[in-house]
């Protein structure tokens, strides 16, 4: 039983919220996943009863058996998108139909229900409005976490058949430490992230933590993110550990690796395809070796590299360190093409330019 009827969500406010004083002063520097709001969005999906129990509640911990699925066999989903305050006081979301839909294919990928779409964005923006209070002014936006895990009691591997969904938001800022500038990468020799017939194309909980070792070794080498090859023939570049990656080249070509089981299809990742097809601009999604990432960054026929994500939306790649030698992109900083398409990618989620592409859902 994947669909359901339009759920009643019952409302039970926070009884000690935090006071606006405090929630003022936690807003001027939130930082990156380490302040959350007072609510959260919870409902209950059992084989018998299909989805139910829709509720909004206090934020706080939730209680698990030990012998939950989740905790022995790793059922877990998550999504990642952010809600917005324009200027002209309206709250927009962004892409969140399209962020419904990825959690259904990563759901059946993990053997998991599928959340309909409708009642996906519904939990979404009934906590945006509860927990409005909490979207920062400038450059800050709220990141909206919706996750499912695997909640039935037994020890035989299968499929659970009990889930709970959870929404948490969280107000936010940059993304990484350094704001300003590029980015360096670690290219990971020993690891992968993962292997076609695998789970890359998911947004599963195993993923990230298979990154983390090799993002380990990417901060040893004072480097931001790591950078993941492919699993079988070790030289095709992937993506890196959280975020898709761009090449832009010298006759003004756009090149990013295309998606095949094991990359994750970004949501900022299409955005970034269809505004650089909107300026006309050659994308070709083909793979690219770490070889001749090398070879072109040293002739000069690739101009920019830059990363792509929720979190951090568009970010520049300037310095690549590796085993086999380190090297620069350009002069090591944000290119044009770069900065261009972030701002005009911020500008639409923000509502500060029209949105011909249908992107942006306001919240009412």
């Amino acid at each position: 039983m994947t669909t359901a009827p339009s759920l009643l969500f019952k409302t039970h406010p926070h009884p000690t919220r935090i006071a606006d004083d405090q929630r003022a002063e936690l807003l001027l520097s939130p930082g990156f996943g380490r302040v959350f709001t007072d609510h959260m969005v919870t409902i209950r999906y059992s084989e018998t009863k299909g989805w139910h129990e829709a509720e909004i509640g206090p934020r706080g911990p939730i209680t698990l058996d030990p012998a939950a699925a989740v905790l022995h066999y790793a059922q877990e989903i998550f999504e990642g998108l952010k809600a917005y305050k324009a200027d002209d006081g309206r709250i927009l979301m962004f892409q969140p139909e399209a962020n419904a839909r990825r959690f259904q294919q990563s759901a059946e990928r993990l053997a998991m229900p599928a959340l309909p779409e409708a009642l996906f964005v519904e939990a979404l923006e009934q906590l945006v409005r509860v927990d409005a209070a909490w979207i920062p002014d400038g450059a800050g936006s709220l990141y909206l976490r919706p996750f499912m895990i695997a909640t039935e009691v037994f020890l035989g591997v299968k499929p659970s058949a009990e889930y709970l969904f959870i929404v948490i938001a969280s107000p936010v800022g940059s993304y990484f430490k350094n704001q300003t500038g590029s980015l360096s990468v670690w290219v990971s020799d020993d690891y992968s992230r993962a292997a076609p017939g695998g789970t890359g194309a998911a947004k599963c909980g195993g993923n990230y933590a298979a990154s983390l070792l090799a993002q380990a070794e990417a901060t040893a080498h004072e480097c931001d993110q790591v950078v993941f090859l492919d699993a079988v023939e070790r030289r095709w570049v992937e993506e890196l550990g959280g975020m898709n990656i761009f090449f832009v080249f010298d006759d003004g070509s756009i090149r990013t690796p295309a998606l095949g089981g094991t990359i994750l299809h970004g949501i900022t990742r299409s955005a970034v395809i269809a505004l650089a097809r909107a300026r006309r601009l050659e994308v070709r999604e083909e793979a690219y070796s770490i070889e001749q990432w090398r070879e072109d960054a040293a002739s000069g026929r690739l101009r920019e590299v830059f990363a792509c994500g929720t979190a951090a939306v568009i970010a520049a790649i300037g310095q690549v360190r590796s085993r086999q030698g380190d090297f620069t992109v350009g002069n090591g900083e944000e290119g044009e093409l770069t900065g261009t398409l972030r701002a005009e990618l911020t500008d639409i989620q923000r509502g500060r330019s029209e949105d011909t592409h249908g992107w942006t859902h306001p919240v009412s």
